[in-house]
């Protein structure tokens, strides 16, 4: 019988499917490359929600249409892109790591195992990472989506070890295991201790001082109190560079505290771990060295197109010891496909993986740590700047110290206070959004509503911040005035 073209996926004329495949690469090029100019966000219209609205389709779009469909998708992203792109710790991406994507697509490789390219890339990733972060050679490591998934993994270990493994098939059994982490740690620690079935409420929420870095003295007196209830302090996790203000915990007290007090040293260095990228900031992430885990990112400050990020053990066997499960039909050889060993499944949840290494292993051979690094202390002088005008304009009110990349301000007014005061600066951000001008986004801080500029941004120049204060500043006063306006 004959075989019918129809039931296979590849094109019938190649020819045309180049064609289409060339047009859509140069309109995402061409996106790229206009990553400055216009609107920072652009909301998603009613048409195109009603377009992506649909009903399951028993017949399939030719190629030009679903180019055409896909092409359409480029103005409607976050916008963190954009230089004034301000919110959230997103990179911003670049260019270059299409080719990358591309290349990854185009093997399709499962990256969870067997002996093929896409493992060894892997693996040159991770040696470069444990080199960066002074990790032995003998560390283990694992490519992931991204900090969250890495603290899982880590936070993992940690439990398995102190359980002696016991818990891989009989759970935690009861065990009272408690952690700690400062009260402006991410919110990815605590839902790790839930997945894991600790229960958030065992991880322990220092508080900060006045520089919103781990209080030491808070956390040893934690410690005594746990212990003295009969609890078991497992891990204790220190933040390079939290998300409210870009603060770092002291990170070696916190190395030596772990030490005298027999916990597992877990750093959550999501973006402010490659600050070591930085000379002049190495040093406050020198302790990294001493963790027995660290979990980052690529996609923040490295700028590595979505997503990538990673996991670091000091301890390869307690990793692998975590997670190894080799059934029948993935047994390991020492030739054939099934060599390779060991495979990245036995450091992690997922079998079935990306080829997301390569992308990564792209940005860092492409432009290599000084210029990566380079980027890095630009948005760090960026928002010292950034301070320094916010400090020296009375309409303005600094928040926070500057400890890297974040300025936390609030537009102060002539006559509001209090809640609507905190009402006026979320109305501000919002507006800056919708307008399409700039894209920070607000927390709090000291009980107050501030305005939060995180600079992760290797497009972001001196021009954008400037235009944000002058923004901030006509909106500001132009609420203010309707709503003086208003009755009350």
């Amino acid at each position: 019988m004959a075989d019918d073209p129809e039931t296979g996926l590849d094109p019938q004329d190649w020819p045309a499917f180049r064609e289409t495949a060339h047009a859509l690469l140069d309109a995402a090029m061409d996106k790229m490359q206009a990553a400055r100019e216009g609107r920072v966000w652009t909301p998603f219209p009613p048409e195109m929600k009603a377009a992506f609205d649909q009903p399951l389709p028993e017949t399939g779009q030719d190629d030009a249409a679903l180019a055409g469909q896909l092409a359409a998708l480029l103005p409607y992203g976050a916008g963190n892109t954009h230089p004034r792109f301000f919110g959230w710790v997103h990179g911003s991406g670049t260019p270059q790591n299409l080719l990358a994507e591309i290349t990854a697509s185009a093997i399709n490789a499962n990256a969870g195992g067997r002996d093929h390219g896409a493992i060894y890339v892997e693996r040159q990733v991770i040696r470069w990472c444990r080199e960066l972060f002074g990790f032995p050679e003998t560390a283990s490591g694992l490519i992931v989506s991204g900090t969250s998934l890495a603290t899982v993994i880590a936070l993992k270990v940690a439990r398995d070890a102190r359980l002696e493994f016991a818990s891989r098939k009989g759970g935690v059994l009861g065990a009272p295991l408690v952690g700690y982490a400062s009260a402006e740690a991410h919110a990815c620690n605590p839902r790790a201790f839930d997945i894991l079935g600790l229960g958030s409420d065992a991880l322990r929420r220092i508080p900060v001082n006045e520089r919103f870095e781990m209080d030491t003295a808070a956390l040893r007196t934690a410690i005594a109190a746990d212990r003295a209830a009969g609890l078991q302090p497992f891990v204790l996790i220190g933040t390079a560079g939290t998300v409210n203000t870009g603060a770092t915990d002291p990170l070696t007290e916190l190395a030596d505290i772990a030490a005298a007090e027999n916990l597992w040293f877990h750093v959550d260095g999501a973006f402010g771990a490659l600050g070591t990228l930085v000379p002049q900031l190495s040093g406050r992430f020198a302790a990294i060295a001493r963790a027995d885990s660290l979990a980052f990112d690529f996609h923040k400050w490295l700028h590595v197109n979505y997503d990538a990020g990673c996991v670091l053990v000091r301890d390869e066997a307690h990793h692998r010891h975590a997670f190894t499960d080799r059934p029948d039909y993935l047994k390991a050889a020492t030739r054939g496909l099934a060599a390779g060993n060991p495979w990245p499944v036995e450091y992690g949840p997922e079998l079935s993986r990306g080829f997301r290494a390569l992308k990564v292993w792209s940005q860092i051979a492409g432009f290599g740590t000084q210029r990566l690094g380079a980027a890095i202390a630009k948005n760090c002088q960026q928002a010292a700047y950034l301070a320094e005008k916010v400090a020296a304009d009375p309409r303005f009110e600094l928040m926070a110290p500057v400890a890297l990349n974040i300025c936390c301000f609030r537009y102060i007014g002539a006559e509001l206070g209090g809640a609507a005061l905190d009402a006026l600066n979320e109305e501000i951000v919002i507006r800056l959004q919708e307008l399409g001008v700039a894209a920070p986004s607000t927390t709090r801080l000291k009980g107050a509503t501030v305005i939060r500029v995180n600079l992760t941004n290797h497009r972001t120049e001196t021009a954008d911040l400037e235009r944000l204060l002058t923004e901030i500043a006509a909106l500001g006063e132009s609420t203010e005035t309707r709503l003086a306006a208003t009755p009350a």
